[in-house]
């Protein structure tokens, strides 16, 4: 049985993405800031190269080595370009995009090793059209679908997949908080202009990450795989 992390795996799409690996049979553990009564959960910050390590060490003593990857924790931020701070811009960065490089060293051994592995970073639709007043957040998530081409090179010789899942207007708690705070405008108006006419689901994101871990998805790298309704495509 493979060993699976979801780090953010404490709600919204992390959540559903670890629900959804335990069904189809993998062990899951997931890191997220808080601790959850989910088995096999590790407070740990992504930020934290250090903590992750700790984490990680937990995970194998109980497991065994890791060899998928799930990247969904994530930080938003709304506020105009001019008036965001650069200690601000640094957090955002920080979790969105240094995060996942953390998380990615932190497990390649392992996968490297095993001479298979499975990664799946969760970036954002923004990248496609960008979104206003969500300048570091946006920025970061295009780094990760970068990052994501680049390593699918670097480690598809290895056996190891690296793809992108970048969500669009999903129903999650963080979505929610924002449309609450007046960021996200008239909610009902987008699902109108959304093709499918209606508000994603994080098992909808969960599918597309279980589908790009799966034996059958081995021969699909380097992908983003845009879930979103049909609103960027």
């Amino acid at each position: 049985m493979k060993n699976a992390v979801v780090t953010g795996g404490g709600s919204g799409i992390g959540q559903a993405i670890a629900n959804r690996l335990r069904a189809d049979g993998y062990n899951v553990a997931i890191l997220d800031l808080t601790a959850s009564d989910t088995e096999f959960s590790f407070v740990a910050d992504v930020t934290d190269r250090a903590a992750i390590d700790e984490a990680l060490t937990g995970i194998r003593a109980q497991l065994g080595p890791v060899s998928i990857l799930v990247n969904a924790a994530g930080l938003d931020s709304f506020k105009k370009f001019q008036d965001v701070s650069f200690e601000r811009w640094l957090r955002v960065i920080d979790v969105n995009l240094h995060g996942v490089f953390h998380c990615i060293q932190a497990v390649l051994p392992d996968m490297l090793e095993a001479g298979w592995g499975r990664i799946v970073n969760i970036s954002s639709s923004s990248t496609h059209s960008g979104a206003p007043y969500m300048a570091p957040y946006v920025a970061a998530k295009s780094a990760v679908n970068g990052l994501t081409k680049t390593l699918a090179l670097e480690y598809g010789p290895s056996g190891i997949t690296v793809n992108a899942v970048p969500p669009g207007f999903i129903d999650t708690p963080m979505l929610r908080a924002a449309a609450d705070k007046g960021f996200l405008g008239d909610i009902e108006q987008t699902i109108a202009a959304t093709p499918v006419r209606r508000i994603g689901r994080p098992e909808d994101i969960a599918a597309a990450c279980a589908f790009l871990i799966s034996e059958e998805a081995g021969y699909i790298t380097g992908q983003i795989l845009g879930v979103n309704g049909g609103r960027n495509t």
